[in-house]
């Protein structure tokens, strides 16, 4: 079986690699920070010009037509340069639903300007991770030939930048719909947030926002499992994420500790300190493997819930102790905020936290693992 790349898929990594190596510099990241910018505008418009915006995004909208797998191999890259742009919740979470289920008219609107960088996308999907307690509400109501949004969406990434926020709601049967809303649309207010690693959030109160039949991305017939297909494919390409910023802060570490000298020897030659590497390295290949697993079912259509749960759940346990060993090893500067290694370990804890960390992953294999009905293979 052979488990290479093609030769397409490798040009889009190295073509992604070459210009995140050349834009998102310690520099560049430096000076967004001290301009207060969680978003480089000039990155974005590099990865529009260079084709890989619509990489994903069908050929009859601009696009090269690939799929998951390529996005994925680009995300690893932008965890490896921890680059701030909305690459998940444009390409991920809204142009692949978009280009599954959309209307031709709905992907001509949206899919075209996206491939070309001329506007951003994004997705209010936090609460579907959130407990019921703290969970805000949206509903849509009937109102003539349209629809009537009303609720609040919180933690919604770029919806400040956005053109339409993808947002599922409830109807009044209780049934889920997906709708395209757009952000400067009567009765849509943005209010900004604080996130871990600096990505713009925001919360989004909505007041009798007026939806049109063509807004409606997925109804109420199909809108649970449509749903469901969004956050299984956020949730792998975070994973896959993960991966780019656990390898690159453990590929510093490493490199610090072969320089770092303690007692006069350099500490990479302690044992404890390499033990802890090699645990990380380990932990690493396994966020690998489950990820690729997960991301293999998705492409095929397989019954993919446990694989990706699983994916998930390494994401989290895993990363987290990749960065927390990054951050010990690299002793009293590792937790020094001017100091690069920082960003990793802040874009960890937030990929940690998107779309359900690891005890919400757990719990959701135990409940596929006590379903006597449901395909499980979580190796």
């Amino acid at each position: 079986m052979d488990f290479s790349f093609s030769e397409d898929q490798g040009a889009i990594r190295d073509l992604a690699k070459q210009i995140l190596s050349d834009q998102a510099t310690e520099t560049r990241l430096n000076q967004l920070k001290a301009e207060g910018e969680g978003f480089d505008k000039n990155l974005w418009y590099q990865f529009a010009e260079s084709g890989l915006l619509g990489m994903a995004i069908p050929e009859s909208s601009g696009g090269s037509g690939f799929g998951l797998t390529e996005l994925c191999l680009m995300l690893e890259e932008q965890g490896r340069h921890v680059a701030p742009m909305p690459l998940l919740p444009s390409l991920v979470l809204t142009a692949l639903p978009i280009a599954r289920f959309g209307t031709k008219e709905q992907q001509e609107r949206y899919l075209q300007p996206l491939a070309c960088g001329e506007h951003i996308l994004t997705a209010a999907l936090a609460e579907q991770s959130m407990p019921e307690a703290v969970r805000a509400e949206a509903t849509v109501s009937a109102n003539g030939d349209s629809l009537l949004l009303n609720g609040t969406r919180e933690c919604v990434p770029y919806a400040g930048e956005a053109r339409a926020i993808l947002t599922p709601a409830t109807d009044e049967s209780g049934n889920t719909v997906l709708l395209l809303v757009d952000t400067q649309a009567a009765g849509v207010e943005l209010t900004v947030q604080t996130s871990t690693h600096g990505e713009p959030l925001y919360t989004v109160q909505m007041a009798d926002v007026a939806v049109r039949p063509q807004d409606v991305l997925v109804d109420a017939e199909s809108g649970k499992e449509a749903l469901e297909w969004i956050i299984a494919r956020g949730q792998v390409a975070a994973a896959a994420t993960m991966v780019g910023v656990t390898e690159e802060a453990l590929r510093r570490t490493a490199e610090y500790t072969t320089e770092r000298k303690q007692f006069g020897k350099a500490i990479a030659g302690f044992q404890s300190t390499t033990m802890r590497c090699a645990d990380a390295y380990i932990d690493i290949e396994a966020m690998r493997s489950t990820y690729w697993q997960a991301l293999w079912q998705l492409e095929e259509e397989k019954a993919a819930a446990p694989a990706v749960a699983t994916a998930k759940w390494w994401a989290c346990i895993g990363g987290g102790r990749v960065v927390h060993t990054a951050q010990h090893l690299h002793g009293g500067i590792g937790a020094d905020i001017d100091y690069p290694l920082h960003r990793y370990f802040l874009w960890a804890k937030q990929l940690e936290l998107s779309l359900g960390g690891g005890t919400y992953q757990q719990a959701a294999l135990g409940a596929l693992l006590a379903d006597e009905s449901a395909e499980v293979n979580v190796l």
